[in-house]
């Protein structure tokens, strides 16, 4: 906690100024986290000073929120080329970085509990820079990455604002960022290592090495390539769901009966199917092998019941016995562009309509695929 303090006032995060009796005041609260490593054993502990962002008024406290996120396609596009040059993938996190952030409207905001100033105990913080929590936090954190990035003559891709590119004398370096994860690769080792140089000085940087663990995605390098992972977020989902003893099945769906909205069997629980389904959805980014059978149980989650929850825990088998299968990204001398696509005809019993899918190929290595009604 003392930690965190020290580097908000580091910062210049807030000023201390009397209260206001029209001002909306924003509360905070510490929250703790325990950060791991992609084993399960423990990384750091970590103590967070976030806001209290549903005190937040429109138009008053915030304005604009939207902030973009890297594509999945646009990840593993970036991966598929790294694998085929040989180029080094390095990983960066940015300390705090919602701190730097600024705000454009005048917020103000409690004191942190347990560490209000002694001598000015009912000041409150009038801040310049975004908290976590805070509505516009992230589009501010965004904004102030993307300006230092252009500063140094990075440009940002038009297909997907999270994706930067150098290109200079025939130097090619790629930058995607997720929230304060950023994945930096390319031609040029030495650019790159000029590169984090640069960014550190303007920002607390923590170098993590080699490309390893990115957005819950385990990357284990091969003699050939790359092996993308999601084999935690699997075990963990089973363990959650109480699944991680049931017993496996070969194909994700159920190969009996088709399912339909509404087939006379008792309601399931909502809440708790669509929580399951969501996280079902996250493992699009490596597992396309069930992208039509989480697509279809994504059409019920407004009304689940008995059987559809029942499909769902035979995709959670389906998993248990495929938890290790993996997303492999090989090289391939001669890249090009393969795509496949199919369709059924009024296959859905309950409107008729069609359900189509595709995958495309770069090489031999997948980006992109989605299966859909």
């Amino acid at each position: 906690m003392s930690d965190e303090f020290n580097a908000l006032l580091r910062n210049g995060t807030w000023d201390l100024v009397p209260p206001f009796s029209s001002t909306n005041l924003i509360g905070c609260k510490w929250v703790f986290r325990i950060k791991r490593n992609s084993n399960g054993t423990v990384d750091r502990y970590k103590a967070r000073l976030v806001a209290k962002g549903f005190h937040q008024r429109p138009s008053i406290d915030y304005k604009e929120t939207f902030s973009p996120v890297i594509k999945p396609t646009t990840i593993r596009i970036v991966l598929s080329l790294a694998v085929t040059n040989g180029w080094p993938l390095c990983q960066l996190d940015i300390n705090n970085a919602f701190l730097h952030g600024r705000l454009s409207e005048v917020v103000f905001m409690s004191q942190p509990p347990g560490f209000s100033d002694s001598q000015f105990p009912t000041h409150v913080c009038q801040l310049r820079k975004a908290l976590y929590d805070f509505r516009q936090a992230l589009r501010a954190w965004y904004h102030e990455l993307r300006s230092f990035l252009l500063s140094c003559g990075v440009t940002n891709a038009v297909s997907d604002p999270s994706l930067f590119i150098y290109n200079h004398n025939a130097q090619l370096l790629y930058f995607l960022i997720y929230v304060d994860d950023l994945v930096v690769t390319g031609s040029d080792p030495s650019s790159i290592d000029r590169f984090i140089a640069a960014i550190s000085i303007k920002f607390s940087v923590k170098d993590l090495g080699s490309l390893h663990y990115f957005l819950g995605i385990e990357v284990l390098p091969t003699p050939s390539g790359l092996f993308l992972s999601q084999h935690k977020y699997i075990r963990d989902l089973l363990i959650r769901t109480c699944m991680k003893g049931a017993k496996e099945v070969g194909t994700p769906l159920i190969t009996i009966g088709f399912l339909v909205l509404k087939n006379g069997s008792p309601p399931a629980d909502a809440t708790e199917y669509k929580s399951v389904i969501g996280a079902l959805q996250y493992l699009n980014l490596t597992r396309l092998d069930i992208s039509f059978i989480v697509n279809k149980l994504s059409q019920f989650m407004h009304c689940p019941t008995k059987s559809h929850w029942i499909a769902t825990k035979c995709l959670l088998r389906y998993l248990k016995g495929t938890i290790f299968h993996s997303l492999h990204l090989r090289r391939h001398r001669n890249p090009s562009l393969h795509a496949f696509s199919d369709a059924d005809w009024a296959g859905n019993l309950d409107d008729r309509t069609s359900t189509t899918a595709y995958v495309i190929f770069l090489g031999g290595n997948p980006i992109s695929w989605s299966s859909r009604k």
